[in-house]
């Protein structure tokens, strides 16, 4: 429980500072991507002394980072696209439908067994997100959105799947650092960086200092999925809670739909958790 809620300190500023650089700096989806993908390679370096880094050569391992590119490519590409529609907030909540899949997948491959209890508090946390989610769609055009938030949240889910189907033959740690590493060389004949830090250099500069917080957390991520995809799946929600109260201080979210949303989707966590502790 302890990591899932450092993952969501360091995930909650990164959504903020995400909203910010789509919203405000205007940033284009690949040059976006690569201020994700380069900086948060290179911190990633910085943690290799203290990192598990077993490591077989073999195809099951190549895959796994090229698989890993794709799932990080549509993540913040796609990211772009639905920032400018809806607010992180909204964002987390939608995310939380892949706890759903992510339960299921547990039960398959032996993490989890079926407990009543815990599929009424994935229902519960299920039912907050969607009141919250409602609360929004006035201000939201889905037609815009609906196909970019559907391989958002493939991806989002895929990622889970990779690091755990990979583990045998590459550590979640290198996986994700040469995925990222590759996903950045991919990119620069796109992003152009050289020609993005002299337009946008302010801009690039803090996307490019809100990574750290972003390498932390999807190191620690990677060790929550080793434990439990459910537990990665609850990792968005929890974030989507803590907007929450950042709303409510921030005189934000005000409607009672999605104050009570909000409610019942602490109450479903927080069972789903207590199941484990009890």
């Amino acid at each position: 429980m302890h990591l899932m809620l450092l993952v969501v300190v360091c995930y909650t500023m990164c959504s903020l500072s995400d909203k910010y650089s789509v919203a405000k700096l205007k940033m284009e989806g690949n040059a976006f991507t690569f201020l994700m993908a380069a900086p948060t390679s290179i911190l990633l370096l910085f943690m290799l002394p203290f990192s598990d880094t077993h490591f077989i050569l073999s195809w099951q391992a190549i895959l796994a980072v090229i698989l890993i590119a794709v799932s990080k490519l549509l993540e913040f590409k796609l990211a772009t696209i639905i920032l400018r529609e809806m607010s992180a907030f909204e964002l987390k909540a939608w995310l939380g439908l892949c706890l759903f899949l992510s339960y299921a997948t547990d039960i398959f491959i032996g993490t989890s067994t079926f407990n009543i209890i815990k599929i009424i508090a994935i229902i519960v946390t299920a039912v907050g997100l969607f009141m919250i989610a409602k609360s929004e769609n006035e201000h939201i055009n889905y037609k815009k959105i609906v196909i970019p938030l559907f391989f958002y949240l493939l991806a989002k889910y895929g990622y889970g799947m990779i690091i755990t189907a990979s583990t045998e033959y590459i550590s979640s740690y290198l996986a994700l650092l040469f995925g990222l590493i590759l996903l950045a060389i991919v990119l620069i004949p796109f992003a152009k960086p050289i020609t993005l830090f002299k337009t946008k250099f302010k801009g690039s500069m803090f996307v490019a200092l809100t990574k750290i917080p972003n390498a932390i957390g999807l190191v620690l991520e990677n060790m929550v999925i080793a434990t439990s995809m459910t537990n990665y799946a609850f990792i968005q929600p929890m974030i989507m809670v803590t907007l929450f109260f950042i709303g409510i201080i921030r005189k934000e979210s005000t409607k009672l739909l999605n104050i009570i949303g909000g409610i019942i989707c602490i109450i479903g966590i927080l069972g789903f958790q207590l199941v484990d502790i009890l």
